[in-house]
């Protein structure tokens, strides 16, 4: 069977691979009875039957594996299906029951607590498409990441060229998350891989006589040359010569990582092999993977047999050939061959999954919301954006925004009425430089900036654990971005009204000298206030600007346009707020 993305009816693939699987499931029940029919009978009565045993046998395993083929297949196109559900569900904002990465905020980071990049309803809920732990902390990683214009245009130019292959996007997604469910830490399978193991030359008498032995000894019984009470005895004598190997065996067993994992490594190697790439960069990715000698799919296949076998070494079909034909020294001596071999491949394999799950994801989301804004890296420290909107808001009810920052503009003093869209302006800036730095394209027509480490101040709340009040908290906020500025650091900062927690001749003294100090630095941002005295300042302050969010108020309704504005704002909406929640103001 064969997937092509946009071509594929994924529900009919989808019924046809059950009705297949329960065929498979029926045939496979009957021939399983008649095998134990025919190992019965052949041991106490005709030995003929087993003959028909190992005949029926053969036949078994083949059902088996095509049971477990179609199965993988059934997998597959489930979450194909379920990941058309949730692509819905991001296109509409709905992203209750995506994965939200809360586990990555961080409330001491410069900028992500602020920003929405975790949590409920959040930048990483629109973006995630990783299955694995580690692809998933090193995506979240890359969103944290310092502000750096090289790397982001290296991931650009990859989702660039990830994006027009969405049939491998779907596939590598898809085989993830179909197969690498349980994933369990695999620190003790790498300890286990670094450790020689003991294969004893005495074990070629086994694993040769083994085989060459239990088939003399059933075609001597079968054709009545022996008793069949001799195949009994030739049993009793393999369990003594399994004993072993059957604790090294047991120890690889219990180590080895889920077999979906490793199902999910194969077909990803697979996968990135087949691909055809001009960037740099992702031939870079692809290289480890096509090595001269050997192709890790190849090896990760190899690895997902053994471990199968490993792992069902008790399972009843097994345990009879093994008793029979020895195979465990077969498996071991394998076993002993490829860890020899391809041990030291395997972890560097996973540490560059990882970065091929973080690249799927964000070309799967670019493609998913259709980005092709192009950001303009400037050697100097400005911002110039048009049509700028938050990514978390409905594209149908975001409004965008053009917004400059020369260079010397160095503070933006922003004004507004409540509920205006102050706040959720300077996270709209932030967020979208995240996304630049991610090597994405950001939510709006034209996007340039210069080299800025983003900082922002806007979530500040008191800890009682901590005997923190809201008011210390931003204190330290703002000692943070002091530090950063005192190192000479060009920073980006986003500060959401600035010291509210203090009375308003404290605050206005207190906001001023902080703007002046910020000025003397490499630093630049933007300032929101409702103290309307510091618009005053544009007037003595020539890098300082005025900006300001309005709103209208009739028929005892507020309204609001969302769009910034040059000047401070020239009538708050406060006093007409506590109106309409029933507060009565004396006249």
């Amino acid at each position: 069977m064969k997937f092509e993305h946009g071509t594929t009816d994924i529900k009919d693939a989808l019924k046809r691979c059950k009705r297949k699987g329960f065929g498979l499931a029926t045939g496979r029940f009957f021939l399983f009875l008649f095998i134990i029919a025919a190992l019965i009978i052949g041991l106490t009565d005709k030995p003929i039957f087993i003959l028909a045993f190992l005949i029926c046998s053969v036949l078994f395993v083949y059902l088996i594996i095509q049971y477990n083929t179609n199965k993988d297949w059934i997998e597959f196109f489930t979450q194909l299906n379920e990941m058309e559900v949730e692509k819905t569900k991001r296109k509409s904002r709905n992203l209750k029951d995506l994965d939200s990465g809360s586990e990555f905020i961080e409330k001491l980071h410069p900028y992500s607590n602020d920003l929405d990049l975790f949590g409920q309803h959040s930048l990483f809920q629109l973006i995630n498409h990783t299955v694995s732990k580690s692809g998933k902390s090193l995506l979240a990683a890359w969103m944290k990441d310092r502000i750096n214009p090289d790397a982001a245009k290296q991931k650009a130019e990859a989702i660039q060229e990830l994006r027009t292959n969405s049939s491998f996007l779907a596939s590598f997604e898809a085989s993830g998350r179909a197969f690498m469910k349980n994933e369990n830490p695999k620190t003790k399978f790498y300890a286990w891989l670094s450790q020689p193991e003991n294969w004893s030359a005495v074990y070629f008498l086994p694993l040769i006589v083994g085989p060459l032995g239990g088939i003399s000894i059933i075609l001597a019984a079968v054709f009545g040359l022996i008793a069949p009470a001799w195949v009994g005895a030739w049993i009793i004598i393999g369990i003594v010569f399994l004993s072993l190997i059957f604790k090294n065996l047991q120890q690889a067993s219990s180590i080895m990582p889920n077999q979906g994992d490793i199902k999910t490594f194969s077909k990803w190697a697979s996968e990135i092999e087949r691909m055809r790439l001009d960037g740099e960069y992702l031939n870079q990715l692809q290289k480890p993977f096509k090595n001269q000698d050997f192709d890790a799919s190849v090896i990760l296949k190899s690895l997902e047999q053994k471990s199968f076998m490993l792992q069902n070494r008790f399972n009843l079909m097994y345990l009879i050939f093994n008793m029979l034909f020895w195979i465990d020294f077969f498996l071991y001596w394998r076993t002993v061959k490829w860890k020899k071999r391809f041990a030291n491949h395997l972890a560097e394999w996973e540490g560059y999954f990882d970065i091929w799950q973080a690249l799927v994801s964000l070309a799967t989301f670019s493609n998913e919301e259709d980005l092709k804004c192009q950001v303009d890296w400037s050697s100097d420290r400005i911002i110039d954006t048009k049509d700028l909107v938050h990514p978390l808001l409905h594209p149908k009810e975001a409004v965008g925004n053009d917004f400059s920052l020369d260079e010397n503009t160095k503070i933006v003093l922003l004004t507004g009425s409540n509920m205006s869209g102050k706040t959720t302006f300077m996270r709209t800036l932030g967020i979208n430089l995240v996304i630049a730095n991610l090597g994405l394209s950001p939510f709006a027509s034209t996007f340039k900036t210069g080299t800025f480490q983003l900082f922002t101040s806007m979530r500040n709340t008191d800890n009682l654990g901590e005997s923190v009040s809201s008011f210390y908290a931003e204190l330290a906020r703002i000692k943070q971005l002091l530090t950063m500025a005192e190192n000479g650091e060009k920073v980006l900062f986003l500060l959401d009204e600035i010291l509210k927690g203090t009375n308003t001749v404290d605050r206005i003294m207190g906001s001023e000298s902080l703007i002046k100090q910020l000025a003397n630095s490499n630093c630049k941002g933007i300032i929101s206030t409702h103290d309307i005295e510091l618009s005053q300042l544009e007037s003595k302050l020539d890098y300082l600007e005025n900006k300001s969010f309005h709103s209208e108020i009739a028929d005892n309704e507020i309204y609001f346009d969302y769009k910034i504005k040059d000047g401070p704002c020239p009538s708050f909406n406060a006093h007409k707020l506590m109106e309409l929640m029933g507060i009565k103001f004396s006249k």
